[in-house]
């Protein structure tokens, strides 16, 4: 058996003496491991981080089998990203995040998606916003898509301001008012404002980590005897440290 495949590297765990378990998320083949030889050495480091793109080829003589992995960087983010704290942990995030896909099943536009997130993901604002559309993605893919275009209780497509917190279905503002201590917010930025602009603030990044959380927590992890990873938290404090001091006079 071999296949080529585009792939982005998760993690990496030592294997042996001097080999190295290597997990991708490929394009075409789904979440995939395989044995790099020599992965564990100096000379593959740099190639071995989480968060850079490779070609790869994976052999294995059965299908089932572990295989191995030959590697070639296409594009070499660690090295730059992992020098910034929000990156470390929103990175980390992002990879037990794509774990959550069943291995070895394509899922080709969490691949491109996650590939645009980790070709903008620099700036530690935008980072933010990267992150919770991701995890939104990521409740969609595993079957618990939030409705968030019209209002459930109307229908209406406009003024959309509230989740319910049992549906995960929008309300609007006239619909959900007699009910606002019980529903969640929505954040600006999963929402057309009215000039088409979006307008971020300090207030709309907490209320939508706290929206796509619950959902994740509920739907996904909880049931899995799981819960939130501590990389989360970490990027969500940092983010919040450095607009922070972004903020202060």
């Amino acid at each position: 058996m071999e296949w080529t495949d585009e792939g982005i590297i998760l993690g990496v765990r030592r294997h042996g003496e001097s080999s190295a378990i290597v997990e991708l998320l490929t394009r075409s083949h789904g979440r995939h491991l395989g044995l790099v030889r020599g992965g564990a050495g100096s000379k593959m480091r740099p190639l071995l981080q989480p968060g850079n793109s490779v070609q790869a080829i994976w052999r294995a003589r059965l299908d089932e089998q572990l295989g191995y992995y030959l590697m070639e960087g296409t594009l070499m983010r660690a090295a730059t990203l992992l020098g910034s704290s929000h990156a470390v942990y929103g990175i980390t995030h992002l990879a037990s995040l794509a774990r959550l896909l069943p291995e070895r099943d394509p899922h080709e536009d969490i691949y491109e998606t996650l590939e645009r997130i980790l070709d903008d993901f620099d700036d530690v604002g935008e980072a933010a916003l990267h992150v919770i559309r991701f995890e939104l993605a990521m409740l969609t893919e595993l079957g618990f898509g939030l409705d968030l275009e019209n209002c459930a209780a109307t229908g209406v497509i406009s003024d959309l301001i509230y989740v319910s917190p049992k549906s995960g279905n929008a309300v609007s503002r006239t619909a959900g008012e007699p009910y606002r201590d019980r529903l969640m917010r929505l954040p600006s930025f999963l929402r057309e404002s009215e000039d088409g602009q979006n307008s971020i603030s300090d207030r709309d990044l907490q209320d939508g980590f706290d929206l796509t959380g619950r959902f994740l927590l509920r739907n996904v992890l909880e049931p899995r005897g799981q819960g939130h990873s501590d990389a989360r938290e970490g990027f969500i404090n940092a983010v919040t440290r450095h607009l922070a001091r972004i903020a202060a006079p």
